[in-house]
């Protein structure tokens, strides 16, 4: 968290109360796919503004509520007939994929994955594997949830060779269903496509297929958290469709609504049938202002080529981050799936030891010099970077020439410090 206080934002562009203006490599953790303030979004809000904010699904539907869910629907990647409930938070779109899950195949087991961020709710903080800050003084944590190793290929210490781990086999996988519980018992397995405050990790596609698979042969619901990956993030508007999977349940949040609180999960129609009416939803849920938000987000993407320009954007961003690795040490690992990129920051590239203080200070020298960018990882050492798709070039290229002098201001620090 940084001790800057905002003002007024535009476009890639953040203005604080002092008047200090930050290049937005943040983009609100993921919710700002297509900038702040974005025409299409504010046009429609302020249109839903004069006819209604508020009346609460469980009384009546709202014009935008179902419109929303319309459009969604053929862009998820889930085949047949599907149906989607519009919620809050990313947190909430796990919290009823779960209950819909549970619902549907009457079974209370779930799985999920080390290094996985599903939100801070009880159910979903139970799902997320990072114990500091996110769970410790919080337990104890909901029941019948079950955690196997994700194919996290920088760190793997599974594999004997390259072309021979196990993990992209999803073969922990197999075994949770052999020795710890029967498959039976199981609703569903959730996964990340790309981890997101696990640290971007990337996993080989075939992981993801295996995982895939192996659910099909159980009858185990498969759901895909695409809260941070979803809305062109990797360069398609959901993970799923570059890695090649189609899950049972997708959750959705974050740019859904350029930042206003809104989330779903879209799954198979059968499945979405599962609970009886009145079990799901909330006061809030389906708010016709952030629905509006939404609409004015669906309108940009099928306008404005906002997917070509996240592909784009994924080539620049590989690219900057490959030549930084190669002038600075402190790098050991590049993630990149399309424009969602991490570079994992170490004290030295053989023993891999996490570089947190360096990282700290590579963070606080960008602040200082007027570019937002926050952390991720299991032990706060990958940079990640969330600007919005649609980032002009010039910004584009301010803002990583800040991320080189700070790489350098730290790499001069420690060498400095290596000599005394």
């Amino acid at each position: 968290m940084t001790k800057i206080v905002a003002d007024h934002a535009e476009g890639s562009y953040l203005v604080d109360v002092d008047g200090r203006r930050f290049i937005d490599f943040s983009g609100g953790i993921g919710t700002l796919n297509i900038g702040h303030r974005h025409p299409a979004v504010m046009t429609r809000i302020q249109e839903q503004l004069d006819k209604l904010h508020h009346v609460a699904i469980g009384v009546a539907l709202t014009e935008p509520y179902i419109e929303v869910a319309e459009r969604l629907l053929p862009l998820v990647p889930i085949p047949g007939d599907k149906k989607a409930i519009l919620l809050n938070s990313g947190a909430e779109a796990v919290e009823n994929a779960i209950k819909i899950a549970r619902a549907y195949t009457k079974r209370r087991g779930v799985v999920c994955f080390e290094g996985a961020f599903h939100g801070r709710t009880l159910m979903t903080m139970t799902l997320s594997s990072k114990a500091n800050p996110y769970k410790t003084g919080f337990g104890p944590f909901a029941p019948d949830v079950y955690r196997v190793p994700y194919a996290y290929c920088y760190r793997c210490s599974h594999a004997d060779t390259p072309d021979r781990c196990p993990l992209h086999a999803a073969e922990p996988l197999q075994r949770l269903f052999s020795v710890e519980v029967d498959p039976s018992e199981i609703a569903a397995v959730i996964v990340e496509p790309v981890q997101g405050e696990g640290g971007f990790v990337v996993p080989p596609p075939e992981f993801l297929r295996a995982v895939q698979s192996i659910c099909r042969s159980h009858g185990v619901l498969l759901i895909a958290d695409e809260i941070q990956t979803g809305f062109g993030r990797t360069g398609k508007m959901f993970a799923c469709e570059s890695v090649g999977i189609e899950p049972d349940l997708l959750c959705i949040g974050k740019s859904l609504a350029d930042g206003l609180p809104l989330s779903a999960v879209v799954g198979r129609a059968e499945v979405m049938d599962g609970p009886v009416p009145g079990s799901l939803g909330g006061t809030y849920t389906g708010n016709p202002i952030s629905c509006a938000a939404a609409l004015g987000v669906l309108d940009a993407f099928e306008t404005e080529g906002i997917l070509d320009s996240a592909q784009r954007l994924g080539n620049a961003i590989r690219a900057h981050f490959s030549a930084l690795q190669q002038k600075y040490a402190l790098i050991g690992d590049v993630r990149t799936l399309g424009a969602m990129g991490a570079i994992e920051l170490v004290r030295s590239r053989k023993g891999r030891e996490p570089a947190k203080d360096e990282t700290q200070a590579v963070l606080e020298y960008c602040h200082a010099h007027g570019l937002l960018l926050i952390k991720a990882g299991m032990w706060d050492n990958v940079i990640r970077v969330l600007m919005p798709l649609n980032i002009p070039d010039k910004a584009l290229e301010d803002g990583f020439q800040i991320l080189d002098n700070a790489l350098a201001n730290v790499h001069l620090h420690n060498s400095h410090h290596e000599r005394v």
